[in-house]
């Protein structure tokens, strides 16, 4: 009849290490429940713990021989849970850096405004781009633009009035707006 032995974790007969099943069924529930002291969350400390159990297992036939395995696979599942920290506490402070700003859509006047504006002429839709929203000067546009001042405003003038066109037609379209 064979002896059991226990020391340190170990249960084992005189023939040999613990076989991996016995040794997970005796030991799963107890450091499920260390690592749950330390990580504060049942299910992360199951994870970590199973994730131990699997590279206990893939390493078994070394691990099995150690004079304390569960002292291997304790160690892993504290350096798991340890990196989960760390990743975690790296995510939550790039999170409180970044701001989500909600921002409303586009109004139906803005909608009207971009729709003429493409349909404008590309030169005649830069100068009144420039002009109104970049608050470039005339002279600016024309140097920008390699053209004389007078072309400029020949440009604005030209771009000016067909929006106003195509914005009223938009008005008539729409009396409610």
């Amino acid at each position: 009849m064979t002896s059991l032995r226990h020391s340190a974790g170990n249960t084992y007969d005189d023939t040999g290490p613990p076989r991996f099943d016995d040794f997970y069924a005796a030991q799963f529930q107890r450091l499920s429940l260390q690592l749950y002291a330390y990580t504060g969350d049942v299910a992360q400390a199951q994870d970590v713990v199973q994730e131990a159990f699997c590279r206990a297992l893939t390493h078994w036939d070394k691990v099995a021989h150690f004079d304390n395995p569960l002292a291997w696979v304790r160690r892993v599942a504290w350096n798991l849970a340890t990196s989960r920290f760390r990743r975690l506490r790296v995510a939550q402070a790039h999170a409180r850096r970044q701001r989500q700003e909600h921002v409303e859509g586009p109004s139906p006047d803005r909608v009207a405004l971009t729709q003429a504006l493409a349909k404008l002429p590309e030169r005649h839709r830069r100068a009144v781009v420039l002009f109104h929203l970049a608050d470039l000067t005339v002279a600016e546009i024309a140097e920008q633009e390699g053209v004389a001042e007078g072309t400029v405003k020949a440009w604005l003038h030209r771009g000016r009035a067909a929006l106003a066109v195509q914005l009223s037609e938009l008005r008539m379209e729409r009396p409610n707006a």
